[in-house]
């Protein structure tokens, strides 16, 4: 997988400063980063996706887990043409998110406040092409919550650590039960806001599994593999 295009112009530059810049002022606890290592932490890191093509030309893409926002937040403004998603279930997250696209201005970005277990049993089944997840829970769980989210073919990209190769091989034994397919791991460590960053690309194998989505937390609780 070949490097992206230059990812922001100079609005979406700005637009990014503009949510950096109400993260650090947020008193409500949604990120550990706030200070002068955000826009790598935060910012560069999510931007590695982009190194992804499949996620580069993704039209519609849901950001599990979101958080403060990140990676969803800065792929919505690098990719003004994909309408993405961002999916959390803690409030005051979504509060803070819904304030960024306000001030920001990004217009392709919306939030919803549930868990990606409700959502991919109803409105949001098999309605993605792509499903993103930072630094959220292992790839075997991401995998089980990203499958029902997205259409057969769909891309889910983790954003992860260091390798674990307990973790991989968990994976690898969950990937048939759940229609994912493990594919590339890219190491962009340089580039982003962890050394140890790897990208874990994922592919929608075939149709949901028929107990697909589990009730909310089980993914977590009692991850397949």
């Amino acid at each position: 997988m070949s490097d992206g295009p230059p990812a922001l112009d100079e609005a979406g530059r700005r637009a990014l400063e503009t949510v950096l810049e109400l993260l650090a002022e947020e008193r409500a606890s949604v990120s550990s980063v706030v200070d002068k290592r955000a826009w790598k932490v935060h910012v560069e890191d999510s931007l590695t996706g982009l190194e992804v093509p499949e996620l580069r030309e993704a039209k519609r893409i849901a950001d599990v887990g979101a958080g403060a926002g990140f990676p969803g937040l800065v792929l919505a403004v690098a990719l003004p043409g994909a309408r993405v998603e961002l999916i959390e279930s803690v409030s005051r997250k979504c509060e803070f998110m819904q304030r960024a696209i306000g001030a920001a201005g990004i217009a392709n970005a919306s939030v919803l406040n549930l868990r990606s277990e409700d959502w991919a049993a109803g409105e949001g089944n098999e309605a993605y092409d792509a499903v993103t997840a930072r630094a959220v829970a292992r790839l075997s769980t991401l995998a089980e919550l990203a499958s029902p989210l997205l259409q057969e073919g769909g891309h889910l990209v983790a954003w992860k650590g260091k390798r674990d190769a307990e973790e991989e091989a968990q994976l690898e034994r969950a990937a048939e039960s759940l229609a994912m397919a493990p594919g590339q791991i890219l190491d962009v460590g340089h580039r982003a806001g962890s050394e140890h960053r790897h990208l874990h690309i994922l592919t929608k194998s075939g149709p949901t599994p028929a107990n697909l989505p589990r009730r909310p937390g089980m993914a977590k609780k009692r991850p397949k593999g």
